[in-house]
């Protein structure tokens, strides 16, 4: 489960994966909400993610550090790199000796497209063990699903509801197939990933949606369920292209704006 505003409540419900990230601005929530929930936290599987602003090996080892003091924890389950830009390399080789360490139990990336991924998971010293990319039934990841297979390399999906665009939760192919099996369409499409082998991240704020979520592991799709599902395949990001130049340019426009207002809220702390 994607972390949302109600960490605690994720905990409540019955999840005991959160996925937070650097640039969510919540770690502290998060850590705070595991230390009151009364959950061990071996029970628990978190993961973080570094922002781009912190890549290179320096500014990635002690951005992690300062993501274990916010999370109160010792150690991070798995530690990702949250997007393919900058100087991820020098990242990448921080999150390797940090592994080595003990503080991060597993690492991987984040959107990074097949040509990318074959090259980090090539020249690195520890293979990425996870790569978390958009995939839903608009945006299925064919391709990409067939290189980290290749390279042993686990895919997880973010917006696995390709967070309704383009009218998912209300397409007729998802919601027959999930009137066959008493499911909605949102099942449907985590149930159909789940037997793709795909790791699913749904997010929600409504406990109701949270409990829905967890209950797919009651039923089956049919193999022509999965074929008809197959079919809704356009193979196009329902948010972005990071081959995107303009794309590219947004992200640094973004990076510098957030390095901007720190540098200022530093000054006024200073002041």
């Amino acid at each position: 489960m994607r972390f949302c505003t109600l960490p605690y409540l994720i905990l409540e419900v019955g999840y005991r994966s959160i996925d937070t990230a650097q640039s969510y601005f919540n770690e502290e929530q998060v850590g705070s909400a595991i230390r009151k929930s009364g959950v061990a936290r071996e029970d628990i599987f978190l993961t973080s993610k570094v922002w781009v602003e912190h890549y290179g090996y320096d500014s990635c080892r002690a951005s992690v550090e300062e993501s274990l003091r916010k999370l109160q924890t010792d150690y991070i389950d798995l530690m990702l790199l949250h997007q393919p830009f900058s100087d991820c390399y020098g990242a990448y080789r921080a999150l390797e000796d940090l592994y080595q360490e003990g503080k991060l139990r597993a690492i991987g990336i984040f959107n990074f497209y097949p040509d990318r991924m074959v090259d980090i998971a090539s020249f690195a010293r520890i293979r990425p063990m996870v790569n978390q990319v958009e995939t839903h039934p608009h945006n299925q990841q064919i391709e990409a699903k067939k290189w980290m297979d290749k390279y042993v390399v686990q895919i997880e999906a973010w917006a696995p509801f390709g967070e309704g665009r383009g009218g998912l939760f209300q397409d007729e192919t998802l919601t027959a197939i999930g009137a066959k099996y008493g499911k909605t369409a949102a099942q449907v499409m985590l149930r159909w990933n789940i037997q793709r082998g795909v790791i699913v991240l749904p997010k929600s704020t409504h406990r109701e949606r949270m409990i829905e979520n967890w209950n797919v592991f009651d039923f089956s799709l049919s193999q022509e369920d999965m074929a008809a599902i197959a079919a809704l395949d356009t193979a196009t990001s329902a948010f972005f292209s990071h081959q995107d130049p303009n794309m590219v340019e947004w992200f640094v426009k973004m990076v510098e704006e957030r390095k901007h207002n720190q540098d200022s809220a530093k000054e006024e702390k200073n002041w």
